[in-house]
Protein backbone atom coordinates (compact mmCIF):
# COMPACT_ATOMS: atom_id res chain seq x y z
CA UNK A 1 0.00 0.00 0.00
CA UNK A 2 1.09 3.54 -0.81
CA UNK A 3 0.19 5.79 2.12
CA UNK A 4 -0.24 9.01 0.12
CA UNK A 5 -2.34 7.31 -2.57
CA UNK A 6 -4.44 5.69 0.16
CA UNK A 7 -5.19 9.10 1.67
CA UNK A 8 -5.94 10.66 -1.71
CA UNK A 9 -8.60 8.17 -2.84
CA UNK A 10 -10.16 8.22 0.60
CA UNK A 11 -10.45 12.04 0.42
CA UNK A 12 -8.37 12.51 3.55
CA UNK A 13 -5.37 14.46 2.26
CA UNK A 14 -5.41 18.24 2.68
CA UNK A 15 -1.80 19.40 2.34
CA UNK A 16 1.73 18.02 2.51
CA UNK A 17 5.23 19.39 2.30
CA UNK A 18 7.34 18.66 -0.78
CA UNK A 19 9.65 15.68 -0.41
CA UNK A 20 7.39 13.62 1.83
CA UNK A 21 6.70 11.03 -0.87
CA UNK A 22 10.44 10.49 -1.37
CA UNK A 23 10.82 10.13 2.40
CA UNK A 24 8.18 7.40 2.46
CA UNK A 25 9.92 5.50 -0.34
CA UNK A 26 13.10 5.10 1.70
CA UNK A 27 11.58 2.34 3.85
CA UNK A 28 9.70 2.28 7.14
CA UNK A 29 9.00 5.87 8.13
CA UNK A 30 7.94 7.21 11.54
CA UNK A 31 5.20 9.80 12.00
CA UNK A 32 3.43 11.26 15.00
CA UNK A 33 0.04 12.76 15.70
CA UNK A 34 -0.79 14.74 18.82
CA UNK A 35 -3.90 14.22 20.97
CA UNK A 36 -5.33 16.73 23.38
CA UNK A 37 -5.66 15.08 26.82
CA UNK A 38 -8.21 17.50 28.29
CA UNK A 39 -10.78 14.66 28.53
CA UNK A 40 -10.46 10.97 29.39
CA UNK A 41 -11.98 10.00 26.07
CA UNK A 42 -11.53 10.80 22.42
CA UNK A 43 -14.59 11.80 20.39
CA UNK A 44 -15.35 11.15 16.74
CA UNK A 45 -13.74 14.47 15.78
CA UNK A 46 -10.42 12.76 16.57
CA UNK A 47 -11.14 9.77 14.34
CA UNK A 48 -9.82 11.26 11.09
CA UNK A 49 -6.36 11.58 12.62
CA UNK A 50 -6.63 8.15 14.27
CA UNK A 51 -7.56 6.57 10.94
CA UNK A 52 -4.61 8.30 9.26
CA UNK A 53 -2.29 6.71 11.82
CA UNK A 54 -4.05 3.39 11.24
CA UNK A 55 -3.48 3.59 7.47
CA UNK A 56 0.10 4.73 8.10
CA UNK A 57 0.75 1.59 10.14
CA UNK A 58 -1.07 -0.65 7.64
CA UNK A 59 1.34 0.68 5.01
CA UNK A 60 4.26 -0.68 7.03
CA UNK A 61 5.21 2.52 8.84
CA UNK A 62 5.60 3.27 12.55
CA UNK A 63 3.01 5.55 14.22
CA UNK A 64 3.61 7.54 17.37
CA UNK A 65 0.60 8.80 19.33
CA UNK A 66 1.63 11.83 21.36
CA UNK A 67 -0.54 12.78 24.32
CA UNK A 68 -0.05 16.50 24.85
CA UNK A 69 0.38 16.55 28.61
CA UNK A 70 2.52 19.70 28.45
CA UNK A 71 0.70 21.42 25.59
CA UNK A 72 -2.61 20.40 27.23
CA UNK A 73 -1.56 22.54 30.20
CA UNK A 74 -1.30 25.53 27.85
CA UNK A 75 -4.11 25.20 25.34
CA UNK A 76 -3.78 25.38 21.58
CA UNK A 77 -5.04 28.73 20.20
CA UNK A 78 -5.81 27.23 16.78
CA UNK A 79 -9.50 27.60 15.91
CA UNK A 80 -10.24 28.69 19.52
CA UNK A 81 -11.75 31.99 20.62
CA UNK A 82 -10.63 31.76 24.23
CA UNK A 83 -8.19 29.98 26.51
CA UNK A 84 -8.94 26.59 28.02
CA UNK A 85 -8.75 25.53 31.65
CA UNK A 86 -5.42 24.05 32.65
CA UNK A 87 -5.10 20.48 33.97
CA UNK A 88 -3.11 19.00 36.84
CA UNK A 89 -0.68 16.11 36.33
CA UNK A 90 -2.86 13.46 38.01
CA UNK A 91 -5.76 14.23 35.66
CA UNK A 92 -3.44 14.23 32.64
CA UNK A 93 -2.03 10.77 33.53
CA UNK A 94 -5.53 9.35 33.98
CA UNK A 95 -6.63 10.79 30.65
CA UNK A 96 -3.51 9.43 28.94
CA UNK A 97 -4.22 5.85 30.01
CA UNK A 98 -7.86 6.11 28.96
CA UNK A 99 -6.89 7.48 25.54
CA UNK A 100 -4.31 4.73 24.99
CA UNK A 101 -6.96 2.05 25.59
CA UNK A 102 -9.12 3.62 22.91
CA UNK A 103 -6.25 4.01 20.45
CA UNK A 104 -5.31 0.35 20.96
CA UNK A 105 -8.51 -0.60 19.15
CA UNK A 106 -7.15 1.08 16.01
CA UNK A 107 -3.38 0.67 16.33
CA UNK A 108 -1.07 -2.22 17.17
CA UNK A 109 0.84 -1.24 20.31
CA UNK A 110 1.54 -4.73 21.64
CA UNK A 111 3.22 -6.79 18.92
CA UNK A 112 6.98 -7.15 18.48
CA UNK A 113 6.74 -5.87 14.89
CA UNK A 114 9.26 -3.12 14.08
CA UNK A 115 6.38 -0.78 13.22
CA UNK A 116 4.44 -1.31 16.47
CA UNK A 117 2.81 1.91 17.63
CA UNK A 118 4.24 3.92 20.53
CA UNK A 119 2.49 6.26 22.97
CA UNK A 120 4.45 9.20 24.38
CA UNK A 121 3.57 12.20 26.55
CA UNK A 122 5.34 15.49 25.93
CA UNK A 123 5.04 16.31 29.62
CA UNK A 124 7.82 13.77 30.20
CA UNK A 125 10.42 15.88 28.39
CA UNK A 126 8.96 19.28 29.19
CA UNK A 127 8.39 18.98 32.97
CA UNK A 128 12.06 19.52 33.90
CA UNK A 129 12.75 22.06 31.17
CA UNK A 130 13.19 25.39 32.98
CA UNK A 131 11.76 28.56 31.52
CA UNK A 132 15.22 30.10 31.17
CA UNK A 133 16.58 27.02 29.39
CA UNK A 134 13.60 26.97 27.03
CA UNK A 135 13.79 30.61 25.93
CA UNK A 136 17.59 30.31 25.59
CA UNK A 137 17.72 27.00 23.69
CA UNK A 138 14.47 27.14 21.72
CA UNK A 139 12.98 30.63 21.89
CA UNK A 140 15.97 32.31 20.24
CA UNK A 141 15.73 30.06 17.17
CA UNK A 142 12.32 31.28 15.94
CA UNK A 143 11.60 34.97 15.41
CA UNK A 144 8.50 36.75 16.67
CA UNK A 145 7.86 37.86 13.07
CA UNK A 146 7.71 34.20 12.01
CA UNK A 147 5.33 33.32 14.84
CA UNK A 148 3.09 36.36 14.26
CA UNK A 149 2.62 35.37 10.63
CA UNK A 150 0.79 32.17 11.62
CA UNK A 151 -2.90 32.19 10.77
CA UNK A 152 -3.95 30.94 14.22
CA UNK A 153 -2.15 33.87 15.86
CA UNK A 154 -3.48 36.48 13.44
CA UNK A 155 -7.06 35.27 13.91
CA UNK A 156 -6.87 35.49 17.68
CA UNK A 157 -5.26 38.93 17.66
CA UNK A 158 -7.92 40.31 15.33
CA UNK A 159 -10.79 38.41 16.94
CA UNK A 160 -14.12 39.97 17.77
CA UNK A 161 -13.81 39.47 21.52
CA UNK A 162 -10.70 41.70 21.60
CA UNK A 163 -9.27 39.61 24.43
CA UNK A 164 -6.06 39.12 22.52
CA UNK A 165 -3.73 36.21 23.26
CA UNK A 166 -1.72 35.45 26.36
CA UNK A 167 2.01 34.81 26.20
CA UNK A 168 1.23 31.25 27.30
CA UNK A 169 -0.84 30.60 24.19
CA UNK A 170 1.53 32.53 21.95
CA UNK A 171 4.31 30.16 23.00
CA UNK A 172 2.25 27.08 22.10
CA UNK A 173 3.71 26.67 18.62
CA UNK A 174 7.24 26.70 20.07
CA UNK A 175 6.35 23.91 22.52
CA UNK A 176 4.73 21.85 19.76
CA UNK A 177 7.72 22.52 17.52
CA UNK A 178 10.02 21.28 20.27
CA UNK A 179 7.95 18.06 20.45
CA UNK A 180 8.72 17.40 16.80
CA UNK A 181 12.41 18.18 17.34
CA UNK A 182 12.53 15.78 20.31
CA UNK A 183 10.82 12.94 18.44
CA UNK A 184 12.97 13.53 15.36
CA UNK A 185 16.16 13.43 17.42
CA UNK A 186 15.22 10.58 19.82
CA UNK A 187 12.99 8.36 17.69
CA UNK A 188 13.80 9.16 14.08
CA UNK A 189 10.35 10.67 13.55
CA UNK A 190 10.44 12.65 10.30
CA UNK A 191 6.73 13.32 9.71
CA UNK A 192 4.04 15.06 11.71
CA UNK A 193 0.38 14.38 10.91
CA UNK A 194 -2.50 16.62 11.95
CA UNK A 195 -5.63 18.50 10.98
CA UNK A 196 -5.44 21.34 8.49
CA UNK A 197 -5.85 23.85 11.36
CA UNK A 198 -2.49 22.63 12.72
CA UNK A 199 -0.43 23.51 9.63
CA UNK A 200 1.14 26.60 11.20
CA UNK A 201 2.22 24.78 14.37
CA UNK A 202 3.53 21.83 12.36
CA UNK A 203 5.66 23.90 10.00
CA UNK A 204 7.18 25.64 13.02
CA UNK A 205 8.41 22.19 14.03
CA UNK A 206 9.99 21.49 10.66
CA UNK A 207 11.67 24.92 10.76
CA UNK A 208 13.03 24.23 14.24
CA UNK A 209 14.48 20.89 13.11
CA UNK A 210 16.10 22.57 10.11
CA UNK A 211 17.70 25.27 12.27
CA UNK A 212 18.88 22.97 15.10
CA UNK A 213 19.87 19.83 13.20
CA UNK A 214 20.17 21.03 9.62
CA UNK A 215 17.84 18.25 8.48
CA UNK A 216 14.51 18.03 6.70
CA UNK A 217 11.26 17.02 8.37
CA UNK A 218 7.77 17.00 6.89
CA UNK A 219 4.18 17.91 7.73
CA UNK A 220 1.04 16.32 6.33
CA UNK A 221 -2.52 17.40 7.11
CA UNK A 222 -5.95 15.90 6.71
CA UNK A 223 -9.15 17.73 5.87
CA UNK A 224 -11.35 18.95 8.70
CA UNK A 225 -14.56 17.01 8.24
CA UNK A 226 -17.86 18.83 7.79
CA UNK A 227 -21.34 17.61 7.03
CA UNK A 228 -22.92 17.99 3.59
CA UNK A 229 -25.06 20.87 4.86
CA UNK A 230 -21.94 22.71 6.06
CA UNK A 231 -22.55 22.21 9.78
CA UNK A 232 -19.94 20.84 12.16
CA UNK A 233 -19.23 17.12 12.06
CA UNK A 234 -19.44 15.07 15.23
CA UNK A 235 -21.80 17.26 17.22
CA UNK A 236 -25.34 16.34 18.24
CA UNK A 237 -27.88 18.18 20.37
CA UNK A 238 -26.34 16.41 23.34
CA UNK A 239 -22.79 17.54 22.46
CA UNK A 240 -19.83 15.48 21.28
CA UNK A 241 -20.15 11.86 20.18
CA UNK A 242 -17.59 10.18 22.43
CA UNK A 243 -15.74 6.88 22.05
CA UNK A 244 -16.26 6.12 25.74
CA UNK A 245 -19.44 4.06 26.22
CA UNK A 246 -20.12 5.82 29.54
CA UNK A 247 -20.28 9.17 27.75
CA UNK A 248 -22.01 8.08 24.52
CA UNK A 249 -23.73 4.69 24.64
CA UNK A 250 -22.93 2.17 21.85
CA UNK A 251 -26.58 2.55 20.77
CA UNK A 252 -26.30 6.32 20.36
CA UNK A 253 -22.90 5.90 18.71
CA UNK A 254 -24.37 3.42 16.22
CA UNK A 255 -27.38 5.67 15.62
CA UNK A 256 -25.16 8.66 14.80
CA UNK A 257 -23.57 6.83 11.87
CA UNK A 258 -26.83 5.18 10.83
CA UNK A 259 -28.51 8.57 10.45
CA UNK A 260 -25.90 10.45 8.40
CA UNK A 261 -27.04 11.91 5.08
CA UNK A 262 -26.44 9.97 1.86
CA UNK A 263 -23.75 12.36 0.59
CA UNK A 264 -21.98 12.21 3.93
CA UNK A 265 -22.16 8.41 4.01
CA UNK A 266 -20.28 8.20 0.69
CA UNK A 267 -17.44 10.28 2.14
CA UNK A 268 -17.44 8.84 5.65
CA UNK A 269 -17.23 5.19 4.64
CA UNK A 270 -13.91 5.99 2.91
CA UNK A 271 -12.58 7.98 5.86
CA UNK A 272 -13.75 6.03 8.90
CA UNK A 273 -13.35 2.40 7.78
CA UNK A 274 -10.51 0.25 6.53
CA UNK A 275 -12.63 -1.35 3.80
CA UNK A 276 -10.82 -1.74 0.48
CA UNK A 277 -11.54 0.55 -2.44
CA UNK A 278 -13.33 -2.06 -4.57
CA UNK A 279 -15.73 -2.99 -1.76
CA UNK A 280 -16.50 0.64 -0.97
CA UNK A 281 -17.18 1.47 -4.61
CA UNK A 282 -19.52 -1.54 -4.86
CA UNK A 283 -21.37 -0.43 -1.71
CA UNK A 284 -21.74 3.12 -3.07
CA UNK A 285 -23.16 1.79 -6.33
CA UNK A 286 -25.56 -0.52 -4.49
CA UNK A 287 -26.68 2.38 -2.30
CA UNK A 288 -27.32 4.64 -5.29
CA UNK A 289 -29.57 2.02 -6.84
CA UNK A 290 -31.84 2.05 -3.78
CA UNK A 291 -31.00 4.78 -1.23
CA UNK A 292 -34.01 3.83 0.90
CA UNK A 293 -32.27 0.66 2.07
CA UNK A 294 -29.45 2.80 3.55
CA UNK A 295 -26.83 0.18 2.66
CA UNK A 296 -23.97 2.63 3.11
CA UNK A 297 -25.11 3.95 6.45
CA UNK A 298 -25.65 0.46 7.85
CA UNK A 299 -22.25 -0.79 6.77
CA UNK A 300 -20.56 2.38 8.01
CA UNK A 301 -22.29 2.09 11.40
CA UNK A 302 -21.41 -1.61 11.65
CA UNK A 303 -17.72 -1.12 10.82
CA UNK A 304 -17.00 1.82 13.10
CA UNK A 305 -19.14 0.56 16.01
CA UNK A 306 -17.35 -2.79 15.88
CA UNK A 307 -13.96 -1.05 15.92
CA UNK A 308 -14.82 1.15 18.88
CA UNK A 309 -17.20 -1.01 20.94
CA UNK A 310 -16.81 -4.60 19.71
CA UNK A 311 -19.18 -7.10 18.07
CA UNK A 312 -21.34 -7.74 21.17
CA UNK A 313 -22.16 -4.06 21.58
CA UNK A 314 -22.81 -3.77 17.84
CA UNK A 315 -25.34 -6.61 18.05
CA UNK A 316 -27.02 -5.00 21.07
CA UNK A 317 -27.16 -1.63 19.28
CA UNK A 318 -28.67 -3.21 16.16
CA UNK A 319 -31.28 -5.03 18.23
CA UNK A 320 -32.11 -1.87 20.18
CA UNK A 321 -32.48 0.02 16.89
CA UNK A 322 -35.31 -2.32 15.91
CA UNK A 323 -37.33 -1.85 19.11
CA UNK A 324 -39.40 1.05 17.80
CA UNK A 325 -40.07 -0.58 14.43
CA UNK A 326 -40.64 -4.25 15.18
CA UNK A 327 -43.26 -6.25 17.04
CA UNK A 328 -40.79 -9.01 17.93
CA UNK A 329 -38.55 -7.16 20.35
CA UNK A 330 -40.16 -7.86 23.74
CA UNK A 331 -37.26 -10.08 24.75
CA UNK A 332 -34.70 -7.46 23.73
CA UNK A 333 -36.37 -4.90 26.01
CA UNK A 334 -35.75 -7.16 28.99
CA UNK A 335 -32.05 -7.64 28.16
CA UNK A 336 -30.75 -4.21 27.13
CA UNK A 337 -29.02 -2.07 29.77
CA UNK A 338 -30.64 0.95 31.40
CA UNK A 339 -28.67 3.60 29.47
CA UNK A 340 -29.59 2.06 26.12
CA UNK A 341 -33.24 1.74 27.17
CA UNK A 342 -33.35 5.44 28.06
CA UNK A 343 -31.52 6.36 24.86
CA UNK A 344 -34.00 4.43 22.70
CA UNK A 345 -36.96 6.16 24.32
CA UNK A 346 -35.36 9.57 24.71
CA UNK A 347 -37.91 12.32 24.17
CA UNK A 348 -41.06 10.22 24.60
CA UNK A 349 -43.65 11.45 27.15
CA UNK A 350 -42.63 10.31 30.63
CA UNK A 351 -44.73 9.75 33.77
CA UNK A 352 -43.68 8.85 37.29
CA UNK A 353 -45.94 6.37 39.13
CA UNK A 354 -45.88 4.79 42.56
CA UNK A 355 -44.30 1.39 43.16
CA UNK A 356 -47.06 0.77 45.73
CA UNK A 357 -49.62 0.88 42.92
CA UNK A 358 -47.67 -1.64 40.84
CA UNK A 359 -47.17 -3.91 43.87
CA UNK A 360 -50.90 -3.66 44.52
CA UNK A 361 -51.76 -5.02 41.05
CA UNK A 362 -53.55 -1.88 39.94
CA UNK A 363 -55.62 -2.26 36.78
CA UNK A 364 -53.84 -0.90 33.72
CA UNK A 365 -56.90 1.20 32.91
CA UNK A 366 -56.67 2.94 36.29
CA UNK A 367 -52.90 3.30 36.09
CA UNK A 368 -52.89 4.83 32.60
CA UNK A 369 -55.83 7.18 33.10
CA UNK A 370 -55.65 8.27 36.75
CA UNK A 371 -51.97 7.89 37.70
CA UNK A 372 -50.37 8.60 34.32
CA UNK A 373 -52.31 10.51 31.66
CA UNK A 374 -51.59 8.13 28.79
CA UNK A 375 -55.31 7.87 27.95
CA UNK A 376 -57.95 10.59 28.38
CA UNK A 377 -60.53 8.02 29.54
CA UNK A 378 -60.97 4.39 30.46
CA UNK A 379 -63.42 4.01 27.59
CA UNK A 380 -60.71 4.99 25.11
CA UNK A 381 -58.30 2.55 26.81
CA UNK A 382 -60.80 -0.33 26.50
CA UNK A 383 -61.54 0.54 22.88
CA UNK A 384 -57.84 0.45 21.84
CA UNK A 385 -57.25 -2.82 23.73
CA UNK A 386 -60.21 -4.45 21.99
CA UNK A 387 -58.88 -3.25 18.63
CA UNK A 388 -55.49 -4.87 19.34
CA UNK A 389 -53.60 -1.55 19.34
CA UNK A 390 -52.18 -1.50 22.87
CA UNK A 391 -48.93 -3.01 24.15
CA UNK A 392 -46.85 -3.04 27.31
CA UNK A 393 -43.13 -3.63 26.78
CA UNK A 394 -43.91 -4.57 23.14
CA UNK A 395 -46.29 -7.36 24.29
CA UNK A 396 -49.88 -6.95 23.14
CA UNK A 397 -52.51 -6.64 25.88
CA UNK A 398 -55.90 -8.13 24.92
CA UNK A 399 -57.77 -7.99 28.27
CA UNK A 400 -59.25 -4.58 29.19
CA UNK A 401 -59.25 -5.71 32.85
CA UNK A 402 -55.52 -6.59 32.86
CA UNK A 403 -53.50 -5.45 35.86
CA UNK A 404 -50.00 -4.07 36.21
CA UNK A 405 -47.45 -6.16 38.06
CA UNK A 406 -43.80 -6.09 39.06
CA UNK A 407 -43.08 -8.67 36.34
CA UNK A 408 -43.60 -5.85 33.83
CA UNK A 409 -40.73 -3.77 35.23
CA UNK A 410 -37.68 -3.29 33.02
CA UNK A 411 -34.48 -2.72 35.01
CA UNK A 412 -36.82 -2.95 38.05
CA UNK A 413 -38.14 0.59 37.42
CA UNK A 414 -39.48 1.17 33.89
CA UNK A 415 -42.55 0.22 31.86
CA UNK A 416 -42.90 1.00 28.15
CA UNK A 417 -46.45 1.66 27.03
CA UNK A 418 -47.39 1.76 23.34
CA UNK A 419 -50.56 3.19 21.80
CA UNK A 420 -51.03 2.25 18.16
CA UNK A 421 -47.90 1.91 16.02
CA UNK A 422 -45.90 4.98 16.94
CA UNK A 423 -47.04 6.50 20.25
CA UNK A 424 -44.76 5.49 23.12
CA UNK A 425 -44.78 6.43 26.80
CA UNK A 426 -42.22 5.73 29.50
CA UNK A 427 -43.41 5.02 33.03
CA UNK A 428 -40.83 5.45 35.78
CA UNK A 429 -41.80 3.45 38.84
CA UNK A 430 -40.63 4.89 42.16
Amino acid sequence: MDFIEELKWRGMLNNMMPGIEDELKKGMATAYLGFDPTADSLHIGHLVGVMMLRHFQRCGNKPIALVGGATGMIGDPSMKSQERKLLDEETLRHNQEAIKKQLAKFLDFESDAPNAAVLVNNYDWMKDFTFLDFIRDVGKLITVNYMMAKESVKKRLSGENQQGMSFTEFSYQLVQGYDFLTLFRDRGCTIQIGGSDQWGNMTTGTELIRRVLGKEAYALTCNLITKADGTKFGKTEGGNVWLDAARTSPYKFYQFWLNVADDDAERYIKIFTSLEREEIEALIEEHRQDPGRRVLQRRLAQEITTLVHGTDNLKAAEEASQILFSNNTAQVLHTIDENTLLDVFEGVPTFTVSRADIDGNIRLADLLVEKAQVFPSKAEFRKLVQQGGFSVNKEKITDPQATASTSMLLQDKYIIVQRGKKQYYLLIVQ
